[in-house]
């Protein structure tokens, strides 16, 4: 966090998200909401960072952060030699799914949910029409909830993502190489959002966006809980199937 007063603003929005979003807590995962989380995350991931991440890195006029962003997309969907491995983060996340157990073929096979398809539909009125700016923001709000600071407890000294891969590690008896797939976003995610909230507080005053930046980061957090709240319901749905 900062002492910046527009991303002092943007970190008060991301702490009511936190707050109120059904996934956040520590208790909050089961073994099925593990499973729904890797086959939508999975596919999220694929289309946040070779589609709607991309709109912003088209409509950045500044080089630098253009190039930014497709680095950062890159990581993502092609390979992540800095923190993965050489592995995009969609198949360390893949992996991860085959070693709790569940079968290849049905992960890629996964299509998106309603809620996940709503939310698709809504990021893209919000990263490919609108000021570059906004659309940062919203490539990268969800991001900063996995460096420390935000939330509560264990969340909150390590960051979200770290508390997460620790939940799974008691839940499947995995070891930490397995769940590799939270630690390396831990590392990733500082990198990526602090493009975010670095470059929102260098830019939104010279351009006189600080309430916009603010309003499209809540915008945004609101369709990340309907998104992150879809996927426990899809896990709560699996439990009462049997």
């Amino acid at each position: 966090m900062t002492g910046n007063p527009v991303t002092e603003r943007l970190d008060a929005e991301l702490e009511d998200f936190v707050g109120r979003c059904l996934i956040f807590p520590s208790d909050a995962w089961t073994p099925n909401r593990c499973r729904a989380w890797v086959l939508q995350h999975r596919l999220n991931s694929r289309q946040r960072n070779s589609v709607l991440k991309l709109k912003t890195a088209t409509n950045c006029p500044i080089w630098e952060i253009k190039l930014d962003i497709i680095h950062a997309c890159s990581q993502e969907i092609v390979a992540d030699h800095e923190f993965g491995g050489g592995e995009p983060h969609w198949q360390i996340l893949e992996d991860l799914g085959v070693r709790i157990g569940m079968d290849r073929d049905e992960i890629r096979a996964a299509t998106p949910t309603p809620t996940t398809q709503l939310c698709w539909d809504a990021w893209m009125g919000l990263m490919a029409n609108c000021h570059w700016l906004l659309g940062l923001i919203a490539n990268t709000c969800s991001e900063r909830v996995n460096v420390p600071g935000y939330g509560v407890g264990e969340a909150r000294e390590r960051g979200w993502n770290a508390m997460v891969g620790e939940r799974w590690r008691e839940i499947w008896d995995l070891s930490e190489d397995d769940v590799r797939f939270f630690t390396l976003h831990t590392e990733a995610d500082l990198e990526h959002s602090d493009l975010g909230w670095n470059t929102v507080a260098e830019y939104a005053e010279e351009l006189h966006l600080e309430d916009e930046v603010v309003e499209a980061c809540r915008r945004n957090l609101v369709v990340w809980e309907t998104y992150f709240n879809g996927i426990c319901h899809l896990g709560d749905t699996m439990d009462a199937a049997g």
